[in-house]
């Protein structure tokens, strides 16, 4: 993610930044790919920027209030910082524990980039071969681009009961960049500034582990979790009210098992998966999991699931979802990328669901959804019939509730007696299907009736 990612709001495409600096990535949709304009600044929660990876090293020297360099230590106590780009604790070699420590640092940063690539004036850096471990205590920052705690490169931190308030802008509460590791367990997290998530990965990506806790956020695009690494949670609450839930950007992922997720941020989606091109995650395919647990958008103008200039992977399995907008699936094209190339293609499965919301595709983009082991689908596919395709495939135990007119590329799987649809409920609407598509071949180009009234016909 660049320093500052660039995030959209769904009126008026926005841009958002997820980190420190501030890139401002700027793309057009006439043919140009987007480009990274020098210092503007940035943070999770906006749609960031693409090649993970670039630059080895900071420009700027970190220095800590409290540094080690070799063997082992264990620090306790108060550790206070306050001047520009000054980290709290800084280790660039050995082993460090903080025993119910309180590092406060008010110090901000020089480079909003170097603090999201690097950590520079991170409240706790572990930076290349240093290794943390934070037991109890707090971390709190209020200067711009003073993220909490921070793994880069080799950097190696475990947390567990920690308390973190980071309240500058483009100021994250944990974080990874450079291959750095993080693994926590049982914090309690809150950011406010503007474009600063909670949980974040930067450019060069990072692994982030979180077991239970409590992650929150208000200032505008910060969501609670933006990935441009592999960020993998377990239990746990998390709540966004400036931005969305969970931003995905470039071939990263994020993995959760029962946790609890709500966005309310109007204009803005539940979760995005997408690819700026500002430099921070290659790759054009983002994976989204959720197993048990529930994904909530109660902002009555946001999708679900937004998928722009990628490919969004999403698998879902017993998870309580709501989509107060009454959109499941967003899937087209917005700032980023190639005209005519930057739609989005959505490949959903569903194990044990129960799904509500429209689907909707713009015509550089697809669907493809699978349900699998009992789930259901109440609402139109395609209803304006633009979707450059829109395939769904349902098992024998699955059905489909049909809210409005639907247009499907393919269907596999509809339940055919006689001339009637068994487990698709039409409720008067009309669904059309391509017969000449090889996945129709079954329903030999005839018209059916549907439970509960309606057609299905081909096209």
């Amino acid at each position: 993610m660049t320093s500052r990612r660039q995030v959209l709001t769904a009126a008026a495409l926005t841009a958002f930044s997820l980190s420190a600096c501030a890139k401002a990535a700027t793309s057009s949709t006439s043919g140009t790919t987007a480009t990274n304009a020098a210092a503007a600044g940035g943070g999770p929660g906006q749609p960031p920027g693409g090649a993970g990876g670039g630059n080895s090293g900071t420009q700027t020297t970190p220095t800590g209030a409290y540094q080690l360099t070799s063997g082992s230590a264990t620090k306790s106590g108060t550790i206070t910082a306050s001047g520009k780009n000054q980290s709290g604790v800084l280790v660039t070699g050995g082993s460090l524990t903080l025993d119910n420590a309180k590092v406060v640092t008010s110090g901000a940063t020089s480079s909003s980039d170097e603090s999201s690539f690097y950590g520079l004036n991170a409240g706790v850096l572990a930076h290349n071969g240093g290794t943390i471990a934070v037991k109890g205590g707090s971390v709190t920052t209020s200067g711009a681009g003073a993220n909490g705690v921070f793994a880069y490169g080799k950097g190696v931190i475990t947390l567990n009961g920690t308390s973190i308030r980071a309240t500058g802008q483009y100021a994250h509460g944990i974080m990874a960049s450079g291959g750095g590791t993080l693994t926590a367990t049982n914090l309690t997290v809150d950011t406010t500034g503007g474009s600063s998530a909670p949980i974040a990965t930067d450019r060069g990506g990072g692994t982030i582990t979180v077991t239970g806790g409590s992650y929150t956020c208000s200032g505008n695009n910060s969501p609670a979790i933006y990935s441009t690494g592999a960020i993998t949670a377990t239990g746990g609450t998390f709540a966004s009210t400036g931005s969305e839930i969970v931003v995905v950007e470039g071939a990263n992922s994020v993995t959760l098992t029962d946790a609890t997720l709500t966005t309310s941020k109007a204009g803005k989606w539940g979760v995005m998966i997408n690819q700026s091109f500002s430099g921070d995650a290659s790759g054009t395919k983002g994976l989204y999991t959720q197993t048990g647990g529930s994904l909530a958008s109660t902002a009555s103008d946001s999708p679900l699931f937004f998928v722009t200039n990628s490919t969004g992977v999403i698998k879902l399995s017993g998870v309580k979802v709501a989509a107060a907008g009454g959109v499941l699936i967003k899937a087209a094209a917005a700032q980023w990328g190639t005209s005519g190339s930057n739609g989005g293609q959505v490949v959903l499965t569903a194990k044990g669901q129960a799904l509500a919301g429209d689907v909707v595709a713009d015509k550089v983009s697809s669907v493809t959804l699978t349900l699998t082991s009992g789930s259901t689908l109440t609402g139109a596919v395609d209803n304006a019939a633009t979707a450059k395709s829109a395939a769904l495939t349902m098992d024998s135990s699955c059905g489909w509730t049909v809210t409005a007119d639907s247009h499907l590329s393919a269907l596999t799987g509809a339940t055919v007696s006689g001339s009637a649809v068994r487990n698709i409920k039409g409720n008067g609407h009309t669904i059309t299907y391509d017969s000449s598509a090889g996945a129709n071949s079954y329903l030999n180009g005839k018209t059916y009736t549907l439970s509960g009234g309606g057609t299905l016909k081909p096209a």
